[in-house]
């Protein structure tokens, strides 16, 4: 009995012992002697009497992330103690361990230690923002959400916030000017996972979905934040649009054949995306591994999808434009078929021997014709696809020049698009006069005129 008496009043004795060096810490920390409590939290963990007991209550961290807190925040002192701001945070992290109630850190009044750590990282931060060190600017502004973090959740601050946005924002921009785009697209994420719609916050979006394009191609997470940005941002509708056709550029073929016809079958697809999918389609055939078929297939599918998107909407110079050119250029190529043809013609006669007995010059005969009648079939059954080919280009090459011509203010692109429509124009009217020379006088004038109308038009816009 005796010894457990002896025991309880040694125990009661080594708690009395280390309360009093406790206020000693405390007294020199409100007087502002800080380093007088450092010295006094040191002789307590030191003291064979009371170091076990210390280091395992709360208070000791708790008055150790005080006085550290304190260092880090001074310039001084900092500089005297360049391990400030670690010792600060590991003192904390071991408290959470000890009490994760943070019940001794409220009454000890020791929540000031996370203030200080908040305010001073957002400060290190700026200062290293101002200086362009954006690597260790951004890990400044990390290190301070870690706190304030803290601070949100439990409810010490009067500010009803969710998360402090502007220190989440520097974070991701300093790591954005490092080139650790892949740090900086964390930091971004949290504010566009909460849907901020403050037009500051813009370029947040704007990052995002064209990291998920560019950087880290990552189809879900494009259209997940390709989502809430047109969700926040509804007014920049068409720069979205933009965006996604970015995206889609970055499909194979075969993967933006299938997109195609999904989208045109929820018709979900606008003039814009109809230009960007026949863009894509017009220049499938000039892919080394797509058969004739597949090539004509693509140039079809083209020219629907240009004359859709006009469809959609009339006033489109582009649209009707490019309709114009596979219609122009699908002439070309039948027009070379047929000149191919005549330059075999030509070659097969040239050869043709000349005969003097007239069994031996009807045989003659009789052989070129054989050899060059498939090539004169051959052009004549390419009349009529040509003259439909020479009409569609026709009619689309002067919706683009009637919708420019009386334009103000052209772009480049627009003075490229009215002066090919013109070019090519008088090369249609030219190939439609000749057709009809010595056949059908009227017809040769009225194509005659269209012809001058568009040459007269050279270079002109």
């Amino acid at each position: 009995m005796k010894k457990l008496l002896l025991l309880s009043m040694i125990a009661m004795s080594l708690q009395f012992a280390t309360a009093q060096d406790y206020k000693k810490v405390q007294n020199a920390f409100l007087l502002g002697r800080i380093e007088d409590a450092k010295t006094e939290l040191d002789k307590l963990l030191a003291d064979p009497k009371t170091q076990a007991q210390a280091q395992l209550k709360p208070e000791t961290y708790v008055w150790k992330a005080k006085i550290y807190a304190s260092f880090f925040k001074d310039k001084q002192l900092s500089a005297k103690y360049p391990n400030a701001e670690t010792e600060a945070a590991t003192a904390l992290k071991k408290y959470e361990e000890l009490d994760p109630t943070y019940a001794v850190i409220k009454e000890k009044d020791g929540i000031g230690a996370y203030f200080d750590m908040y305010a001073t990282l957002v400060a290190q931060g700026s200062n290293r923002f101002a200086q362009k060190d954006w690597s260790n600017a951004g890990q400044s502004f990390v290190n301070a959400l870690a706190y304030i973090d803290q601070i949100i959740a439990n409810k010490w601050t009067s500010n009803t916030i969710p998360m402090d946005t502007t220190s989440i924002l520097y974070a991701a921009i300093c790591f954005q000017n490092a080139k650790e785009l892949e740090k900086a697209s964390i930091y971004y994420r949290k504010i566009a996972d909460n849907k901020i719609n403050d037009t500051n916050y813009v370029d947040v979006y704007r990052f995002l979905v064209d990291y998920y394009t560019r950087g880290k191609k990552d189809e879900k997470l494009f259209y997940n934040y390709l989502g809430i940005a047109r969700e926040v941002h509804p007014s920049l509708k068409e720069e979205w649009e933009s965006y996604e056709m970015d995206f889609i550029d970055t499909y194979d073929l075969k993967a933006k054949t299938e997109l195609y016809a999904k989208e045109e079958a929820a018709g979900t697809l606008t003039e814009a995306k109809y230009i960007q999918y026949g863009s894509a389609f017009a220049n499938a055939k000039m892919k080394d591994d797509i058969d004739s078929a597949s090539a004509a297939m693509y140039n079809n599918k083209a020219l629907d999808a240009f004359k859709k998107a006009f469809a959609k909407n009339d006033k489109s110079a582009i649209a009707a434009f490019n309709a114009g050119v596979i219609c122009y250029n699908n002439f070309g190529e039948l027009d070379d078929k047929v000149r191919d043809n005549i330059r075999t013609v030509q070659r097969i006669n040239a050869e043709k021997p000349v005969e003097k007995d007239p069994k031996k010059k009807a045989a003659a005969d009789a052989k070129v014709k054989a050899e060059t009648e498939p090539y004169l079939k051959a052009n004549t059954a390419l009349e009529a696809p040509i003259a439909q080919q020479v009409d569609q280009a026709i009619e689309w090459l002067e919706k683009a020049y009637l919708l420019l011509k009386d334009k103000a203010n052209r772009t480049n692109n627009e003075k490229s698009v009215i002066n090919k429509s013109v070019d090519w124009l008088a090369n249609l009217y030219s190939y439609k006069r000749d057709k009809v020379r010595g056949k059908d006088n009227a017809a040769f004038d009225k194509y005659e005129a269209k012809f001058k109308e568009y040459d007269a038009m050279h270079s002109k816009f």
